[in-house]
């Protein structure tokens, strides 16, 4: 085929995944946008198929021919459309055609069945644990309670327009022994920069589908907002005082670690999942996810039959 017509083709093949005869094809669909094309064919068989007659049903075994989700082509090609949680499970085709012998003329029927489990997946939603020292004169001092308090309302004033806050946060003094300087007595600083402070929900209503995306760009600014503070702390350090403050940061202390959580009824599963292990997948049947946590766990007597559970 020319070049230009073989890319037509490709594009076409990109949002579709075929069938396989021998096992199951799994597909991850992220919630609310419509699954890729499943082709009721095996790559190898994409060639001449004679009368082709296509025949699916959905997880709940019924067929799925004139359901108002679902978009069906006349090659038996399924797209399912604004993918919710409780669509996952097996999709099922079955192909039947006929095969005619080259030299009798004479026709068969043949049947294949191909199996898609499809699965709703969500971005986990991110967060960071923070991490900071400051040294101080001496731990039993009141004013270190007091600039804990200070710090954790300048950092939630930086962060409050993209309506993130701090949780979850504590502050610890420790005598610290440094090489060739003695005894030095240091606050370790920790809080969680999380990206759902009250009014959250209000900036998802513009962003319905995505609001994970949204979300973590959110914190992922707050987060670089909070590095850029205790960065100009050193800065103000230098410059400013010729003698140091009582509490003052510690050069370099900063760190940050990111944090998934995953929506109740979903988690991550990088063993039954591997092909997805970042996503927060539906909780199959008999499994459940209460919380933000970030794996579904196995219910005692598991009579629940259907996907992202958030209770047994």
């Amino acid at each position: 085929a020319p070049k230009e017509e073989q890319h037509s083709v490709d594009l076409i093949e990109k949002n579709s995944v075929y069938g396989n005869i021998k096992h199951e094809v799994t597909v991850y669909v992220k919630v609310f946008t419509n699954s890729p094309f499943l082709i009721c064919m095996d790559s190898a068989r994409s060639q001449e198929v004679i009368d082709p007659k296509y025949l699916w049903t959905g997880p709940d075994g019924k067929h799925l021919e004139g359901r108002r989700y679902v978009n069906l082509t006349e090659t038996g090609k399924l797209m399912v459309l604004g993918f919710k949680e409780s669509m996952s499970g097996a999709y099922t085709c079955t192909l039947s055609h006929k095969v005619i012998e080259t030299t009798t003329q004479e026709e068969r029927e043949m049947f294949e069945e191909y199996t898609f489990m499809v699965y709703a997946y969500r971005e986990a939603d991110h967060a960071y644990r923070v991490f900071a020292r400051f040294t101080t004169r001496e731990c039993e001092l009141a004013a270190n309670d007091l600039f804990f308090e200070e710090l954790k309302k300048i950092l939630n004033n930086i962060i409050s327009d993209l309506t993130c806050h701090i949780i979850e946060s504590s502050c610890k003094c420790h005598s610290v022994k440094i090489p060739k300087q003695g005894l030095l007595h240091e606050l370790f600083v920790t809080f969680q920069v999380n990206p759902f402070a009250p009014g959250w929900e209000e900036v998802c209503d513009q962003v319905p589908y995505d609001c994970e995306d949204a979300t973590n760009m959110r914190v992922q600014e707050a987060r670089d907002r909070i590095g850029e503070f205790f960065s100009t702390q050193t800065y103000t350090l230098k410059r400013k005082f010729h003698t140091l403050p009582t509490i003052h940061y510690v050069d370099n202390s900063f760190s940050a670690i990111h944090i998934d959580s995953c929506w109740p009824g979903f988690g991550k599963n990088d063993i039954t999942h591997k092909n997805c292990p970042s996503c927060c997948v539906v909780c199959d049947p008999g499994t459940y996810s209460p919380n933000n946590g970030v794996t579904c766990q196995t219910c005692t007597r598991p009579q629940e039959k259907k996907y992202g559970a958030r209770s047994c």
